[in-house]
């Protein structure tokens, strides 16, 4: 609910301006439980969302007179805020339920979608475009069949006379739904619920990062959306905020400009140029005495200042001024120092300055008036409409007549204030751009130089000036500012041209210069990113000078690098040309690296009418920063590069709520926990205490999340459910004639995605971790093997396609030709029927998808032990379970003792452990061959990451000494593939044999070894089997003794 104060005066929520109804007579009236005696009616705009923009009037009668105050956005009270300076207020309710700002400005994010999301629905088109095709297929080879006499109506399969006389288009369409039903496992729904459920998942670990926890101010990373977790690892762009995400935030006064000279604060006190003074002296205030400038110890200087004494009196006034200035043109609140450690005490102007806390919406204007109180001009508070200054122990009350607010359109703000003395004055602050063409006197030139020269150095500058009113000036712009702020209609519009009215004719007092210092380690974090490959822009408010020595001190701009710039541009074909000379020298000194600065004016110019020619610029620069920029510009430029033809990942990192457009904009939005509120980061995808946490961010989570789902994806559509398991049922209708008969039993189907395969993949893409952390961190190019979502490419999608094609065939004919319907396999020759084929295929490809896994997983534990070594042994116990019972509720018994049959069968288990491995063998030679021709950077670094103490090169792998080769097949298959060495050599001898720089020496001789080495272990496995089954079946030992001289002949 918002609150709209009509009543006692306020500071932090201001009253409404005009005459004060008496105090007495209100604290009455509210004591006797009644309302105030006098009649009030309030007229207010309709609902707008902006918090920052309330327009209103009061007309309050009293004693038959009508009195109007205006209402503006000081006279609201949001729900949150605090009250000031005042016990009490009278108030009425402007805003409820949905009309509030708060539920106005609730708006839903737009729906981003990861690089990942995208190529899942386009590989889901791709297989309903194949479930289709099998569908027709199916359909049109069963019609086809079906017309020829041999196969029409077998004996056991006789059509009724209503099949005979029913339309053969129905027919075929209701056959086609048939095969739809019957392929629609290819459409992996599964999918989309285990990867929502491993995104959810898996963002805990970010918040759960001791390295990205901020000590000092106790803040985690928080993940405000789970859905761009492996977005992190596909970024290309960066865009960055600079005050508040490069820079600290904390404003420290360091230097000013006043009537032309130059000071610095050292100690408390002003020093002009010159040596610096002994800090023995004291600090004492330079209001100490007005009788001579060179007696004011908090003024030093190496020279006379050389002025005579009528020049010394206005030298004097104008610093004096200067102060007062700082000290009273802000929007601070103050609060003393508790003694008793119960709220907010009376004001005591007995305090000291180091006994009062400032509160400010800008660092900038804390950090003056905190420098202005160690001067010696103390800013005490606000009580009613009076701002109290402490001066050399002395108290002064001036009344705040008028405040001219600060907007980003003026970039400034004023205030009028009446002096003791009964002077008015008006004191503005504000941008170097916005005051100096306001004023006619003062040392225009001087400060602007001086302004230039702070801006050199990293600093912050605000220009202050005044403007002494006469009563009758005054008067004037007291009714324009009551007949703006009173009007309901084009009040922004009045109140803007009564304020320019009223800023003019200024005389410059002086500039001022606060530093922003960086944030720790922003410069090996920029430095990273460019190693990674990401491109970093800067876009920041800041003037050009400022941004500029910023850019370099961070590590932004290089020394050597080569600035160019677009700036001050006036119109469309001054920026075209000056883009045309940009792109030629780029063109020229192609050797050189570039960096950009551009204005937010000049960009403008260069969006309007030359995106691509300012595209190609900004392309072949190493760096960009943009100064001068307003909030949705940012956004602009964000979504300029995201719809170039590159289609690049981008990532906006702000702190404050003029950053919220940029980081809803790009595709991942990252928001700094600073000092100026939690707009960026409650608007953000991520939210982080520092900058630097942005390198574990990107190179570690984020490459681990991409790898993590990347592989989940691929298991999902081409092993685990798309290809393998839906092609063997495709094959089987060639053998039953399309009758859409199912090769495997229901509750198999149903079981195999909920309780079979579910888990290892699932704890897989939360725990993965196929490369040290630390190794990815400290190395950012292994940042640019996962860049452009290589892991889902068109290659690899074609290429895990095709292993799932080969591996549905070898699971298919494999298991007809070694169980072929010629062989006997039980005692008593009975042959084995349909169920037991479809459970044979169904047994293989589950034990085949599952073991594939263990062979993708790098990091074990004891989760992935138990989930994927149980998931096979549940599917044994189940399917012993689910066979070994005639169900009442079942209508048929398909399964009843199929399952034991099957495991007395010494052939089967020979059947099924030769086509697991000779499945694995196409990716291990897959592997071995690409590792040893094209490795990339992760594969070299896995090689030499693990400590020179260790012999493995995968310790949670390794096997202890005497281990036999039957202690377990799917730890011998882990050294199959060159996870770990066959013989224990040291990481050395291996990395040598695999290192891609000395692949030209002996290369096939290197190949080779590496096979026959890795050879050696197959025939080991298959010695163990091979032992197994002649234990069970005496009539197998000539076919295992041959296949053994088979491997050995190799």
């Amino acid at each position: 609910m918002a609150v709209a104060a009509v009543s006692t005066p306020m500071a932090a929520a201001a009253c409404p301006e005009g005459p004060q109804v008496p105090s007495t007579k209100w604290q009455q009236s509210c004591s006797a439980g009644k309302s105030p005696h006098w009649q009030r009616r309030q007229v207010s705009e309709g609902k707008r969302s902006s918090e920052g923009r309330f327009m209103g009037r009061m007309i309050i009668t009293q004693q038959m007179e009508e009195i109007v105050r205006p209402l503006g956005p000081e006279s609201l009270l949001l729900r949150g805020a605090r009250l000031k300076n005042t016990k009490e207020i009278f108030g009425v309710a402007v805003y409820t339920g949905m009309e509030t700002k708060m539920a106005l400005n609730y708006k839903s994010k737009s729906q981003k979608r990861s690089a990942v999301e995208k190529s899942m629905n386009t590989f889901l088109i791709i297989y309903l475009i194949i479930l289709i095709s099998e569908a027709i297929i199916s359909t049109i080879l069963k019609y086809t069949w079906q017309t020829e006499e041999k196969w029409d109506e077998p004996w056991y399969n006789q059509k009724t006379e209503h099949q005979r006389n029913s339309s053969k288009i129905l027919r075929f369409i209701s056959d086609f739904l048939a095969f739809l039903v019957l392929y629609n496992f290819i459409i992996p729904i599964s999918l989309y619920v285990t990867v929502e459920m491993q995104k959810f998942l898996g963002s805990f670990f970010i918040g759960w990062d001791l390295d990205l926890y901020h000590e000092e101010s106790g803040q985690k990373a928080q993940v405000n959306t789970s859905d761009l977790n492996e977005e992190l690892g596909q970024v290309e762009y960066v865009f960055t905020d600079k005050t508040g995400t490069l820079t600290e935030n904390e404003m420290q006064f360091r230097e000013c400009s006043i009537n032309g000279i130059k000071y610095q604060e050292i100690n408390g006190r002003l020093v002009s140029e010159g040596p610096t003074p002994d800090s023995s002296d004291g600090n004492l205030s330079y209001l100490s005495s007005f009788s001579h400038l060179n007696n004011l110890p908090h003024l030093t200087s190496s020279s006379s200042f050389g002025t005579s004494p009528e020049n010394e009196t206005e030298l004097i006034k104008e610093h004096d001024l200067f102060f007062k200035a700082v000290s009273l043109c802000h929007t601070v609140q103050i609060s003393n120092v508790q003694t008793d450690g119960i709220g907010d005490g009376p004001w005591q102007a007995s305090l000291a300055p180091s006994q009062l806390e400032y509160y400010a919406s800008s660092p900038d204007e804390k950090a003056l008036v905190e420098a202005a109180a160690r001067i010696g001009v103390v800013f005490i508070g606000n009580y009613e409409e009076t701002m109290e200054v402490k001066i050399l122990g002395k108290l002064e009350r001036y009344k705040l007549l008028h405040i001219l607010e600060f907007d980003s359109d003026r970039r400034r703000m004023s205030v009028i204030v009446q002096a003791p003395s009964g002077e008015k004055f008006l004191f503005a602050k504000g941008a170097e751009s916005s005051i100096l063409p306001t004023c006619i006197g003062g040392e225009i030139e001087k400060t602007r130089i001086h302004v230039d020269e702070f801006a050199l150095k990293g600093l912050r500058t605000l220009c202050m000036a005044y403007r002494q009113l006469t009563s009758k000036e005054y008067e004037v712009i007291n009714r324009r500012l009551f007949e703006a702020r009173t009007a309901l209609q084009h009040r922004e519009e009045k109140l803007a041209n009564a304020f320019q009215f009223i800023e003019k004719d200024l005389i410059l007092l002086g500039a001022t210069a606060v530093e922003d210092r960086l944030q720790d380690k922003v410069r090996e974090t920029i430095e990273a990113l460019r190693m990674a490959g990401i491109k970093v822009w800067v876009l920041t408010g800041d003037k050009r000078e400022t941004a500029v020595s910023v850019s370099l001190s961070c590590g932004h701009f290089h020394r050597t690098m080569n600035i160019l710039e677009l700036i001050n541009q006036k119109s469309d074909n001054e920026c075209a040309e000056q883009l045309r000379q940009l792109a030629r020298r780029i063109t020229e000194d192609h050797v050189i690296q570039h960096g950009l600065v551009v204005d937010g004016t000049s960009l403008s110019l260069a969006l309007r009418e030359h995106e691509k020619l300012f595209m190609d610029v900004c392309r072949n620069c190493s760096a960009v920063l943009c100064c001068r920029m307003a909030p949705l510009q940012k956004a602009k430029v964000i979504r300029l590069i995201k719809i170039s033809p590159e289609k690049p990942i981008t990532l906006a990192v702000g702190d404050g709520a003029n950053d919220v457009s940029m980081i809803q904009e790009a595709h991942v939005g990252i928001g700094i926990m600073g000092k100026e509120g939690r707009q960026a980061a409650r608007n953000s995808d991520y939210a982080i205490a520092r900058f630097k946490f942005l390198s574990k961010l990107l190179f570690v989570h984020g490459h681990f999340y991409y790898i993590r789902i990347a592989t989940l994806v691929q298991y999902f559509r081409e092993e685990r459910q798309n290809v393998c398991f839906i092609t063997p049922q495709f094959l089987y209708q060639f053998y039953c004639l399309f009758s859409q008969q199912t090769l495997y039993d229901s509750v198999y189907l149903t079981l195999y995605n909920i309780c079979f395969t579910s888990l290892p993949i699932l704890i897989y893409s939360l725990l993965e971790q196929h490369i040290n952390p630390h190794v990815l961190q400290n190395k950012p190019t292994l940042y640019r093997d996962i860049s452009k979502n290589r892991q889902l490419s068109m290659t690899n999608f074609l290429y895990w396609t095709i292993l799932g094609f080969s591996h549905a065939f070898i699971f298919f004919f494999g298991s007809y030709f070694l169980m072929g319907k010629d062989i006997s396999l039980l005692g008593n020759g009975q042959m084995f029927g349909n169920w037991t084929f479809g459970t044979l295929v169904f047994t293989v490809m589950l034990i085949t998808v599952t073991v594939k896994m263990a062979l993708e997983t790098h990091f074990w534990t004891w989760i992935n032990h138990f989930v994927t070594w149980g998931s096979i042994i549940f599917y044994f116990v189940f399917s012993l379970f689910y066979g070994g019972i005639l169900w009442p509720f079942s209508d048929s018994q398909n399964m009843y003792y199929v399952f034991f049959q099957l495991l007395a069968s010494g052939s089967v288990w020979f059947a099924i452990i030769l086509m697991v491995v000779i499945c694995l063998l196409l990716d291990i030679v897959k592997k071995v061959f690409d590792r040893h021709f094209h490795p990339t950077n992760t594969e070299k670094a896995q090689l030499t990451e693990t400590n020179s103490s260790i012999k493995c090169l995968d310790s949670m792998c390794c096997f202890s000494e005497g281990e036999t080769a039957c202690a377990s097949v799917g730890r011998m298959l882990e050294r199959v593939i060159g996870r770990c060495s066959p013989t224990h050599v040291s990481r050395t001898a291996v990395a040598n044999l695999l290192d891609v720089t000395d692949h030209q020496r002996s290369v096939d001789h290197q190949l080779v070894t590496a096979v026959l080495e890795n050879s050696r272990y197959v025939i080991k496995i298959m010695e163990c089997i091979g032992s197994f089954l002649y234990q069970r079946q005496e009539h197998l030992d000539s076919l295992h003794n041959g296949l053994i001289y088979l491997l050995k002949e190799q």
